[in-house]
């Protein structure tokens, strides 16, 4: 359990090593975990090349699966070779074989939902849940746009708003994608490299625009998706794929309609022990009910993570991308 990927410089992917790593014993209260599964997230790209920074070197990956290979004093509620899984709310460090974790960061995995599903998942799952339960509680018949919806976040918020009972608009890149979206609950698919995105949603909602927006590309549309907002509507902007968004002035979300903007993040929607445990079993439940089936569109062997992050900036990815220890 030795093997890590390792970023001693900020950079390109070729930043990213496979080093030998000592992962350590646990402590009182802390688990070793053998990771089987880890997931990808754009954070990983963010934290690789600096966008938010990190003090080299640092081994990334916020999210991981696995057995337990040890425990420490006091943990009494876990054994040896049970199935658990964890998400973003802690330090970075996934991207390895073998992983000291606190037992409160862990969650024990029920039987219908594999290693691999779990590593794709715990953070595109979680982002969902709250985004979609507590940053703007959607309601059925709510107008929604979803930009990315054929990505990682996107086919689950499809799934888990089509529960909802709400009207999903999404924005994807390609033919391909929009169909992926469509089979996974997207109502209306808007093609953002050739459609007005804007007015493709007042088209659709019959000039009523949309209640709440959640948009994880940033720069490139973000102002599409503030103009498709109903007045009074909520623009939720939780990604920066194509860049960070620009300095908004408040007086523009008054023009535009008395707007809400929100930047959430998992951290400080799973901030206690209480609110994870509430977020997680409310995402488990979606999945073992059959509401929400997690696609993973690719999975790459660890050591060969700088291949996925090449796949994932250049926007070649759909549904989950894991890679696999």
């Amino acid at each position: 359990m030795r093997g890590a990927i390792v970023v001693r410089e900020t950079g390109g992917p070729e930043v990213l090593e496979w080093l030998e790593v000592d992962p350590g014993e646990p402590g009182p209260g802390e688990v070793l975990v053998r990771h089987t599964a880890v997931g990808l997230n754009f954070i990983d790209v963010y934290h690789r090349t600096g966008l938010y920074p990190l003090d080299p070197p640092f081994t990334p990956g916020v999210e991981g699966a696995g057995v337990v290979a040890a425990l420490g004093d006091g943990v009494d509620d876990l054994a040896l070779g049970d199935r658990v899984a964890y998400t973003s709310n802690g330090p970075v460090g996934s991207y390895r074989e073998g992983r000291v974790l606190p037992r409160s960061r862990l969650f024990k995995l029920p039987p219908e939902i594999s290693d691999e599903m779990a590593a794709a998942i715990m953070v595109k799952g979680c982002t969902v849940e709250y985004l979609v339960r507590r940053t703007f509680p959607v309601q059925a018949g709510d107008n929604v746009l979803l930009t990315a919806a054929a990505g990682g976040v996107g086919l689950i918020a499809c799934q888990w708003l089509r529960a909802l009972g709400a009207n999903v608009i999404g924005t994807v890149g390609s033919e391909e994608k929009g169909q992926l979206a469509k089979q996974h609950g997207c109502d209306h698919v808007i093609l953002y490299r050739h459609e007005d995105i804007a007015a493709r949603v007042a088209e659709i909602t019959g000039g009523a625009g949309c209640a709440v927006a959640y948009d994880s590309v940033g720069r490139s549309t973000f102002e599409a998706s503030l103009d498709s907002l109903a007045r009074r509507g909520t623009m939720v902007s939780f990604g920066n794929a194509s860049g960070p968004v620009d300095p908004v002035a408040p007086l523009t979300l008054t023009k535009k309609g008395s707007l809400f903007l929100t930047r959430p993040s998992v951290a400080h929607y799973y901030a206690t022990p209480e609110e994870a445990a509430d977020g997680v079993a409310a995402l488990f439940e979606m999945i073992v009910s059959g509401k929400v089936d997690p696609h993973i569109g690719a999975r790459y062997p660890l050591r060969n993570a700088a291949d996925a992050h090449r796949a994932i900036e250049a926007r070649e990815t759909v549904g989950s991308t894991v890679l696999v220890v």
